[in-house]
């Protein structure tokens, strides 16, 4: 179960986020649409300069052009590219040719069955893609803080031949009902992981990564617990 912590806006979280167990975060660069967790150029650097080990930067855009995502991958050392866009097939066979080591995870929003028809020519481009929802009476499209139906999700897991990742509206309240239904390869959360000034809250960040590796060892069929050879060993 990969876990992305998204909306990082200062370098103590993503240190959080790490020691809870994180595989990634992300960062809002690239705004066209309604957004609180966009951030500069600058703190961009900073946070990916400070990001411990074995912790994935992303950057999460709502540019289309090429040229203008390569450019922030570029600039400020991103891993990963999450697509909050239009973006075509082209484009991004485009911004594989720049950045060829650099996955690339394009966003749907989830709406019925009949969208695994728009996803289908972007499986030979993408790494993976995100299932999110859609915010029109805001005109959102991220960091909605709301949930979609699961059971369409799950479906689309089932048909689309990329890893999926699963977002919106995702908390650690919900975080284990949704992997269970869904069985996404990974979960994203930002707006369920806020306090009340912004940022991420640490309890909440803590339980959220629990909770999803939890439920991913039972759907798993996984023990948590260490065989007993594992046990002496580790008093020995």
């Amino acid at each position: 179960m990969r876990i992305k912590i998204c909306g990082i806006k200062r370098v103590e979280d993503v240190f959080m986020a790490a020691y809870c167990g994180a595989d990634a975060i992300g960062l809002l660069m690239g705004q066209k649409y309604p957004s609180d967790d966009f951030i500069n150029i600058d703190l961009a650097q900073k946070i990916v300069k400070e990001c411990p080990p074995y912790i994935s930067p992303v950057l999460v855009t709502h540019l289309d052009d090429p040229e203008k995502i390569s450019y922030l991958a570029s600039q400020i050392g991103f891993t990963a590219i999450q697509l909050h866009s239009d973006c075509t097939v082209e484009s991004i066979r485009s911004l594989r040719e720049t950045h060829p080591h650099i996955k690339i995870i394009k966003n749907f929003h989830v709406d019925g069955l009949e969208m695994i028809h728009a996803m289908k020519p972007f499986e030979s481009v993408v790494d993976a893609f995100i299932l999110d929802t859609l915010d029109l009476a805001n005109n959102k499209v991220g960091g909605t803080g709301l949930t979609h139906d699961w059971n369409i999700s799950r479906d689309i897991v089932r048909k689309v031949s990329r890893p999926v990742i699963l977002a919106g509206g995702l908390t650690p309240e919900n975080v284990a009902d949704a992997i269970k239904i869904v069985k996404p390869f990974g979960v994203d959360a930002n707006t369920g992981l806020k306090d009340s000034s912004g940022f991420k809250d640490n309890t909440k960040m803590f339980n959220f990564v629990y909770r999803a590796k939890q439920e991913f060892f039972q759907v798993r069929n996984l023990s948590t617990k260490p065989r007993d050879k594992e046990v002496l060993w580790i008093r020995s």
